[in-house]
């Protein structure tokens, strides 16, 4: 597969996560760690994708 495919991927995971955890963030106040795991699943999408961007040049 080609590495932009896999990168466009990666970021349209971390977009639909980050509107999700700010979904989440204001939706259950009540459970803050749900907006972690939201949040950090899509802090990590966005590093894979960051790790491959630079490990490609």
């Amino acid at each position: 597969m080609n590495t932009d495919k896999i990168r466009n991927i990666l970021n349209i995971l971390f977009m639909i996560l980050a509107i999700a955890a700010i979904i989440v963030y204001f939706a259950a106040r009540d459970d803050f760690k749900l907006f972690l795991y939201v949040c950090g699943a899509a802090i990590f999408f966005k590093l894979m994708e960051f790790f491959i961007r630079f490990t490609n040049r």
